[in-house]
């Protein structure tokens, strides 16, 4: 899996019932061939990491189609996972 783009806000919570910050990344990746996410176009992760105090967290992700927007019914694995994670904490604190 290789991040070739990606964009990021923070989302804003109006009734406050949730804590901490919540920011929502749209993350481009690229697979191997010979994986079964992969597309030409390259596949989207929605990720939506959450800050609470000393914990952080991705909270959901939903992988889809770059060119058809159509969501993925699939998970990542955990070490692709954890380098989401790691990349949504480098890019948050910029």
């Amino acid at each position: 899996m290789e991040i070739i783009e990606y964009s990021m806000g923070e989302l804003i919570d109006p009734t406050g019932i949730l804590s901490g910050r919540r920011f929502e990344f749209r993350v481009y990746v690229k697979f191997d061939e010979e994986d079964e996410l992969y597309t030409e176009q390259g596949t989207g992760i929605r990720v939506i990491y959450a800050i609470d105090g000393d914990e952080a967290k991705i909270v959901s992700y939903n992988l889809f189609d770059r060119a058809t927007d159509e969501i993925l019914d699939f998970s990542l694995e955990d070490d692709e996972e954890a380098i989401l994670s790691a990349f949504c904490e480098e890019h948050v604190e910029e």
